[in-house]
């Protein structure tokens, strides 16, 4: 085959020197045939490509393995097998020759359908206010000390390509509706449309093309920030291209190197941070003399109006132990007393937990996200203690309870005591009818009077409760006689004395 070097020498020699075409042939010892086929095509490089390919072996089992890699092809990336199993495959069919004219031919047919295959978009543009996008990333960060991989929320408006990323500790539902509302308060409204993949905590069904049967709970959320939810076509992360990009935007300039935080409120507080910082110093991709901060700005008013928090959680049903305590999430949480015996509502918040029964609220705890942890109120079992008493000094509920200082200096002072216990749970169960602040005024009362038992406790209770004697009301000065009557009783006598005549 011709080097590039020979066919400029041939050019040369036979434009500018004028030799012909023998001499030349002569000289760089080459055919004439190759010298006139250079000097009439007027080339300056030659291929060679071959025009018939043997394949002694290979040639009767083209067929299948033009099937092996069409079927491969046609397989998800994570299913699709190398092209040295598809050899194997083909060798269990009988193929006896090697894994070179193999690999030849699926280069050269990988070729041939890779502009069939090759993937083209359309640029996409949104108005202001228009969409924003939603997706979740996992990232690894060291919290508390401990390595922990954290789910992150991701929120991107479409035109002003502002974004903004929050971490919890899970993707379920309640935390995607507190994902949601944080976003619209940090971009202070909402986009007419939501761009979403299909998650499980938004769409119960997919359909042919855009139709989805869409969670009954998420709905509600669209509905109450007048958002329209938008699904993407299954496997194409396309559709969402921004927030698919703002992902590994996120993960390599906020997670690299890895993050180290105490808890989950240190680590968003900086996380809502970064977001500003970084929209303030990076110039939008559309309109370079512009920041991504500066069109956000210009893009704010266009949002809808943020319409106040989504009640967002996740109600499911339990019941309640004999000890008060309702099992969710393999965590225990504490219940009023009276709760005990009927079914409950354990409504899940991201960062709280909140169990009514009937209606009414009979238990609120902030949620624990470990395994086998118990939260207790102390409060919700003082009704019991009042036919237990001894149970306050080893009751679970009650260890470390932290009281009010004056209350807490009343029970130090009857722990001595013979019934100090049952004179205790006395006063604790005048703080569910009195209030606490109220108690432990009284306890104050008492302390500096120098007793300290429950009775005159409940004494000094008791009479702030009584309102006393009411005032006499003085009537104006418009509303008094002039002349104001006197007490006669010798009245009476006359009208006495009148009637025995009569």
């Amino acid at each position: 085959m011709l080097v590039v070097e020979t066919i400029g020498r041939i050019r040369r020699e036979h434009s500018n020197k004028g030799k012909s075409i023998k001499a030349i042939a002569r000289d760089l010892k080459i055919s004439r045939n190759t010298v006139r086929k250079v000097l009439r095509s007027g080339e300056t490089a030659f291929d060679y490509q071959r025009e018939v390919q043997p394949r002694p072996k290979l040639g009767r089992w083209s067929q299948d393995l033009e099937r092996l890699l069409k079927e491969n092809g046609e397989k998800p990336a994570r299913e699709r097998l190398t092209l040295i199993r598809i050899f194997e495959t083909l060798r269990d069919l009988g193929y006896e020759g090697g894994y070179d004219a193999v690999r030849r031919y699926a280069k050269t047919w990988r070729r041939a359908h890779a502009a069939v295959t090759a993937a083209a978009f359309v640029p996409l543009s949104f108005a202001p206010g228009e969409a924003y996008q939603f997706d979740w990333s996992h990232e690894i960060v060291l919290l508390d000390g401990v390595t922990t991989t954290v789910k992150v929320a991701h929120v991107r408006l479409c035109h002003s390509r502002m974004f903004f990323v929050r971490a919890y500790p899970r993707e379920s539902q309640e935390m995607v509706f507190d994902a949601h509302d944080r976003a619209f308060i940090f971009f202070k409204g909402a986009c007419q449309r939501g761009i979403y993949d299909n998650m499980k905590t938004a769409v119960d069904a997919v359909f042919i093309g855009k139709e989805r049967q869409y969670n009954r709970r998420f709905l509600q959320m669209c509905a109450h920030y007048l958002v329209e939810p938008v699904a993407c076509t299954p496997a194409s992360g396309w559709e969402k291209g921004q927030v698919e990009n703002q992902v590994g935007l996120v993960r390599e300039r906020f997670f690299t190197p890895r993050l180290r935080f105490k808890s989950f409120e240190e680590m968003n507080a900086w996380l809502a941070d970064r977001c500003v910082a970084h929209a303030k110093e990076n110039s939008h991709p559309e309109v370079a003399d512009k920041t991504v901060w500066e069109m956000f700005e210009a893009e704010r008013p266009k949002l809808v109006p943020y319409v106040g928090r989504f009640d967002g959680f996740h109600a499911v049903p339990a019941s309640v132990s004999k000890t008060c305590l309702v099992r969710f999430d393999s965590n225990k949480y504490s219940v009023q007393a009276s709760a005990v015996g009927r079914p409950v509502d354990v409504h899940a918040y991201a960062d709280r937990i909140v169990i009514r029964q009937d209606g009414k609220i009979v238990g609120e705890h902030d949620r624990v996200f470990g395994r086998g942890e118990t939260r207790f109120n102390p409060w919700h079992y003082v009704p019991v203690l009042a036919r237990k008493p001894g149970a306050l000094r080893n009751g679970a509920p009650f260890k470390d309870w932290l009281l009010p200082a004056a209350i807490e200096r009343v029970r130090k002072k009857l722990s001595g005591s013979h019934d100090g216990d049952r004179q205790m749970v006395k006063i604790l169960a005048a703080v569910l009818t009195d209030g606490l602040s109220a108690v432990e005024a009284a306890s104050a009362e008492a302390l500096t009077e120098g007793v300290h038992s429950a009775d005159v406790i409940l004494n000094i209770l008791a009479r702030r409760r009584d309102p006393g004697p009411v005032a006499p009301i003085q009537p104006p000065e418009a509303l008094k006689l002039a002349i104001p009557p006197v007490a006669d009783c010798a009245r009476y006598d006359q009208l006495r004395d009148t009637g025995r005549a009569c």
